[in-house]
């Protein structure tokens, strides 16, 4: 008999989801499809399926190499699943990465309401 586990646990376990309810209600917003459809969390999935996870900004494609119910270090993850994700999604991950960063010399504390303005100005300006 093959092995069969829950989709929300499976997608926790291999630290897709910080928790279990964030990938249960992923589920159910429609931000999990297999085979280009929606699925619900109680889906049962099996070695060898490939996962499109909606996270904003990006869309990651997974495939299932492997089950588990218990939680694994990010160190074991690539025995549990193989990343598909594009190179496109990638780089635009890494790009909303870059855009998002500003450096800030250790110790001078936060910035003023009137720096973040300027800041947030900045960074709109860039990202036109």
């Amino acid at each position: 008999m093959e092995e069969r586990i829950r989709l929300d646990k499976w997608l926790w376990a291999v630290r897709i989801y910080k928790t279990r309810n964030q990938a249960t209600m992923a589920c159910r917003a429609g931000r999990i499809k297999i085979g280009g459809s929606s699925v619900k969390a109680s889906r049962e999935i099996r070695m060898g399926e490939e996962i499109t996870i909606h996270l904003p900004p990006v869309n990651r494609v997974v495939k299932v190499t492997g089950l588990t119910e218990k939680r694994v270090s990010a160190k074991f993850v690539p025995e549990f699943m193989q990343d598909l994700t594009p190179a496109d999604e990638v780089q635009k991950l890494k790009m909303m990465r870059e855009l998002n960063f500003e450096y800030r010399e250790r110790g001078i504390g936060r910035p003023t309401k009137r720096l973040r303005r300027e800041i947030e100005n900045l960074k709109n300006y860039l990202g036109e």
